[in-house]
């Protein structure tokens, strides 16, 4: 299990990152489609939101919710997704949905940071932000030259494992400096 802490402006600049961002939802699309028909239909689509136990759940503790309540919910996700109302979503649908859903969940965040639990091999849109987030930190140009000659530019990157939480959870960092 791993932790990542991003804000608005983390999630913001992955769907802003047009090449990155559509990467990302468009091999989640493929996931969800099930038999690969280039289309998500409706059970496809509740399949992959069940997956994600977002209605199912708050904050990690199950809320009692009816099945017919569910079908509602589920239904009219699809119904905002597929946005020519053909019976199918198609990549592009998904792909404009998501981007706003992304939107939505930085605006709501703003400044504020959180930290995020992941579970190992965990590929969603969060965690990919915060990847995206880290790789600029690592490939952004250093700080301009030190005004001592002598000094030379130091780039580290760091992890531990907090075991006060009992998680195993991992935190990175990266830092340069002049020496």
């Amino acid at each position: 299990m791993g932790v990542v802490i991003i804000d608005g402006s983390t999630v913001r600049d992955f769907v802003s990152d047009e090449a990155q961002f559509k990467k990302s939802v468009d091999e989640r699309f493929a996931a969800f489609d099930l038999n690969n028909d280039g289309v998500l239909s409706r059970g496809e689509l509740r399949k992959a939101f069940e997956s994600m136990r977002l209605l199912e759940s708050h904050f990690g503790i199950d809320v009692a919710t009816t099945p017919d309540q569910l079908t509602q919910l589920y239904d009219s996700i699809f119904e905002k997704f597929d946005c020519d109302r053909n019976g199918t979503v198609d990549v592009e649908e998904f792909r404009a949905e998501m981007k706003k859903i992304m939107l939505a969940i930085a605006d709501g965040q703003g400044s504020c940071p959180i930290k995020m639990a992941l579970e190992d091999g965990d590929e969603s849109l969060l965690k990919r932000a915060a990847d995206l987030r880290l790789l600029s930190l690592i490939l952004r140009p250093p700080p301009s030259p030190s005004p001592n000659p002598h000094h030379s530019l130091t780039i580290q990157s760091h992890c531990y494992a907090d075991a006060s939480s009992g998680l195993g959870s991992s935190f990175y960092y990266i830092c340069a400096y002049y020496e």
